[in-house]
């Protein structure tokens, strides 16, 4: 009944889904926004004061996008900070966006954001800032098709166990390296089941599911739809899999890299973009190299011309760029490739249907809208310029491939690139560059402050 709740949503005018909350049995609402770092924040509040809020919206702490992800405040940013008293602001909740989770008694559940209007934040919440961009494709009468695919380790783990380790040592799943593994899934079934039907009942239905190549890890394909929605679903799954996954005392990470000599976390993005009426898949052309379009051709360049400029949209965290090395099903260059798994971008090229591309560099730990952003974004300013894809296709590894510039290497050269590109400004706005690049300086501070293991164990003793 759940799932066929969520389906009819989609068919559902306004009024219809109001009285679908009006009529539930529960006496509350379920309400979350994403904040800068693609942490899911939200509340219950009362049936009745939903019901007002569905036209003039709700106050929400500016502090969301005022935060890092550890619920320390910014003190370099100018939206929202301690000068400004923290005051509410307006979100708006999106109808379209109406659920009910399986697993919290089919409690209604929407989505919302901050918007751009006065009284929100404009030009700095992360979904209406994917929202912006999907107008401007929709201006150039262009329609995008999306998803996101997710590793991430699963840990027998719960946050109380874990703070008692003080981080250190966390037991997987599952022992040992094995990839695409029906064994390993069957020793977990209840938790894969859940994972799978659950997920599909919540509205992020899951295409794949199977084991990847280390201790409890597993990659989620989430099956594709319009941008928005395919990073609504990204981080409907992440925040729900961590619930789903704390009833059988499991605990998922999407940390990029959790561990030196294991391979890190991505958070690939498949995209496609198609006529306005979404009948015909623009990046295919059957009768050029690859079944490769002219567009999809500039809309590779675009991505490749930006990505060292908005790197960080991609790999906002210190750690993210410990993900990025040699060798570890990670792109560490600006380059492409037909079917090529070690280059930043892969052309996937099926029949009309299933051309596109897969932006490989994107991690777990990215914010879904950001990062989907960007690279519809970046893709766009591609074919606005009919930018010409010089770089031929790398055949061999991507690591290799040394006429290529490389990426930067860690958060503090990625932002400042990012904070000082007028590209940048150009693609998002000067109002949400000069926010998300303070905040990102600021875990980089952060980071500059801790004293590690690594430095313990390498000087401690003997310096």
């Amino acid at each position: 009944m759940v799932k066929s709740r969520h389906m009819v949503k989609s068919r559902s005018n306004a009024a219809e889904i109001v009285d679908i909350v009006r009529q539930s049995p529960a006496g509350k609402v379920k309400v979350a926004i994403t904040d800068t770092d693609g942490v899911l924040r939200g509340k219950y509040i009362h049936k009745d004061k939903f019901l007002s809020a569905v036209e003039g919206g709700f106050g929400f702490c500016s502090v969301v996008l005022g935060w890092d992800a550890a619920d320390v405040c910014y003190d370099n940013v100018r939206y929202t900070g301690w000068h400004t008293g923290y005051p509410d602001v307006l979100a708006r909740i999106d109808l379209a966006t109406f659920r009910e989770v399986p697993w919290d008694g089919a409690v209604p559940f929407f989505l919302g954001d901050f918007g751009d209007e006065k009284g929100g934040a404009p030009g700095i919440c992360p979904r209406s800032l994917l929202k912006r961009v999907v107008g401007r494709l929709a201006d150039a009468g262009l329609a995008a098709l999306g998803s996101l695919e997710y590793e991430f380790f699963n840990f027998r783990e719960t946050s109380d166990s874990l703070a008692a380790k003080h981080h250190v040592g966390p037991q997987p799943l599952s022992p040992g390296m094995f990839g695409y593994s029906l064994i390993r899934l069957a020793q977990n079934r209840p938790y894969v089941n859940a994972l799978f039907d659950e997920m599909a009942a919540f509205g992020v239905p899951i295409e794949g599911l199977h084991t990847e190549t280390g201790p409890g890890v597993f990659e989620a394909a989430i099956q594709y739809c319009d941008p928005v929605e395919a990073a609504d679903r990204a981080v409907l799954f992440k925040t729900g899999a961590k619930e789903i996954g704390q009833r059988f005392g499991i605990m998922p990470s999407f940390m990029a890299k959790w561990n030196a000599d294991l391979p890190g976390c991505s958070g690939h993005i498949h995209q496609s973009l198609w006529d306005r009426a979404g009948k015909r898949n623009l990046f295919f052309d059957d009768k050029r190299p690859h079944r490769m379009s002219a567009m999809f051709e500039h809309y590779i360049a675009g991505q490749m011309h930006c990505l060292p400029e908005i790197l960080p949209l991609f790999a906002p965290t210190v750690n993210s760029y410990k993900r990025l090395v040699e060798g570890a099903w990670a792109p560490t260059r600006v380059n492409w490739g037909v079917d090529n798994r070690t280059t930043a971008l892969r052309v996937i090229p099926g029949g009309a249907k299933s051309t596109r591309l897969e932006t490989r560099v994107n991690g777990s730990d990215s914010n879904a809208y950001l990062a989907m952003a960007a690279a519809l974004a970046s893709g766009l300013y591609g074919i606005e310029r009919k930018l010409r894809l010089v770089a031929r296709p790398v055949k061999a590894s991507g690591y290799a491939d040394t006429e290529a510039p490389i990426l930067p290497r860690n958060l503090h050269e990625a932002t400042a690139r990012f904070e000082q590109s007028d590209l940048a400004r150009d693609l998002f706005g000067a109002s949400f560059v000069e926010h998300f690049a303070a905040t990102r300086h600021w875990e980089w501070r952060q980071f500059s402050k801790a004293v590690t293991d690594w430095e313990r164990a390498r000087y401690f003793e003997i310096i």
